[in-house]
């Protein structure tokens, strides 16, 4: 019971990180990335993607992992019964949670798969052309926007299935 506790503590904590980040990612980061840009006078993007990114992009990484990880920790036994949505269980729980599950696995594998090294090229820590960062930034943009919008129903079903449904 004791670890029960931990993995849904680990599990909130971590999301939190993960969640946060992807907002800023999307809300803040690529507007201010279009303003420093704009700015002939000021920094330029280049500060940003210097000392921020890297930083930001490693926390959201692994705080993903760290997310899933800990909710399949958590869901324990009925991990199997969230991922075939609760199917000849007759438990709506397992389908509402499992809906949340499988939209948090596709988000950190968008994060593995598709952001991380489309960024590592527009980061310039893996050699690309001008021509393939262009597509890896675009790439990387539409996978942390399609995350964005899936993190909604996502934390929709993860809270519903411990606080009951909210419709």
């Amino acid at each position: 019971m004791k670890w029960l506790a931990l993995y849904r503590w680990l599990h909130l904590l971590s999301g939190i990180t993960w969640i946060g980040l992807l907002y800023y990612f999307n809300l803040v980061h690529v507007p201010a990335l279009a303003e420093a840009a704009a700015d002939k006078e000021g920094p330029g993007p280049r500060a940003i993607t210097t000392y921020i990114m890297p930083r930001a992009l490693q926390w959201f990484r692994w705080a993903a992992v760290v997310t899933w990880l800990s909710g399949a920790a958590y869901l324990g036994r009925d991990l199997m019964g969230a991922f075939t949505l609760g199917i000849g269980t007759n438990n709506p729980a397992l389908t509402i949670i499992g809906m949340g599950a499988w939209l948090g696995t596709i988000m950190v594998l968008n994060v593995w798969i598709l952001i991380w090294p489309n960024q590592k090229k527009v980061l310039g820590l893996v050699q690309a052309t001008d021509e393939e960062k262009a597509r890896a930034r675009r790439v990387a943009f539409l996978a942390s926007r399609t995350n964005m919008m899936l993190s909604i129903p996502m934390l929709l079903f993860m809270g519903s299935a411990s606080h009951g449904l909210p419709f």
